[in-house]
């Protein structure tokens, strides 16, 4: 009976500590804004519905192109990936400056064949090849190597399984840096980290409230957007779990702790938010959210690399896509274990409270 009676009183004091009491502040705050929700759960799930519905897997195109002659025309209407339409030379010509075809085929001197295509359209480009191929066939050309398709569809080669680790990673570099930030520019603004600070709350408690919040809502944040990628899209989550977490919570506490660095001064509203734009820009860029960022200069990519973005968008898609844990992450997990010790050690020097 005497446990009984003492677990009460224990885990009432539990509930009222300080710590407890400002996370959950936290917590209803966060509730009771539609906007947060929305930019948190709603967001990514919609861009990554559309996007994968705007790139996914389709046949491949078939290219409208001109023929001149009937000769031309017979032998170019051989190739699958090729619709051919018969066209006077002048009407072909129309056409292709229209845009109604990428690729005129006409006869030359000596029976030879021209083609009218616009080199910087890779569609003409493309037709250019199929269709001399198709005409060099016509005339009896026999490959010497015989060559075969083998065709692949493999879960995690297509563009929705590039994007996701990109969309997650996107999603809680902005919520932990919006939600720290914002949050805590709003209290100092309304002067309510003042108030806090006379009381004999310890300072602490108040920072690691942030902290803890943002770790209680990674859970249903990553399930929310995992959860539609792989019911929808099928996208593959090769890699250990136990890393996966691992990854999303070192990446949340690492943006927690560089939304407390741009917070840590800022006295308004408007000097957070073009603050926490002028950090996350040039990593929505260049850090491989929506394309490689292998696709950049050669002389930017030490930078690129450096980014936390960049480190965590590597990680998990390294994780999900290759199977790979902690050890094959190692190099990425390093540059963000730089960035957290960083921006902790500079928040916790320059944070104002007043």
């Amino acid at each position: 009976m005497s446990e009984r009676y003492n677990a009460g009183p224990r885990r009432n004091r539990l509930l009222e500590h300080p710590l407890v009491r400002l996370t959950a502040v936290r917590f209803h705050e966060f509730v009771r804004e539609p906007e947060a929700l929305f930019w948190t759960f709603a967001f990514p799930i919609l861009l990554a519905a559309g996007l994968g519905v705007a790139f996914r897997n389709q046949p491949a195109n078939v290219l409208p192109v001109a023929a001149a002659t009937q000769q031309i025309a017979r032998a170019l209407g051989a190739e699958p990936l090729l619709s051919v339409r018969r066209l006077p030379v002048a009407a072909a010509e129309d056409a292709l400056r229209a845009g109604k075809v990428v690729l005129a085929a006409e006869s030359g001197v000596g029976g030879s064949v021209v083609y009218r295509y616009d080199p910087t359209n890779p569609d003409g480009r493309a037709a250019r090849l199929l269709a001399d191929a198709a005409i060099q066939r016509a005339a009896g050309r026999a490959d010497p190597v015989p060559a075969g398709d083998s065709l692949v569809h493999e879960p995690g080669s297509r563009y929705i399984d590039f994007l996701i680790p990109g969309l997650l990673g996107m999603s809680l570099m902005g919520n932990a840096i919006w939600g720290v930030g914002y949050a805590i520019v709003d209290a100092r603004r309304k002067k309510l980290i003042k108030r806090l600070v006379a009381t004999p709350m310890p300072r602490r408690y108040y920072l690691l409230s942030f902290v803890l919040s943002r770790l209680g809502l990674l859970i249903a944040e990553v399930g929310a957007i995992l959860g539609f990628a792989v019911a929808l899209f099928g996208t593959p989550l090769r890699g250990p779990w136990l890393a996966l977490a691992a990854l999303c919570v070192l990446a949340s506490l690492m943006f927690c702790f560089l939304g407390l660095l741009i917070a840590s001064r800022a006295r308004t509203i408007e000097a957070a938010s073009g603050l926490m734009n002028v950090a996350m820009m040039p990593m929505w860029i260049f850090s491989g959210v929506f394309f490689s960022s292998e696709r950049f200069p050669a002389f930017l990519q030490p930078a690129i690399k450096a980014l936390p973005l960049t480190a965590l968008i590597d990680a998990l898609r390294a994780n999900m896509l290759q199977g790979a844990g902690l050890a094959q992450t190692a190099p990425q997990v390093a540059v963000m274990g730089v960035w957290l010790v960083g921006c902790f050690a500079l928040a916790v020097k320059f944070f104002r409270w007043r």
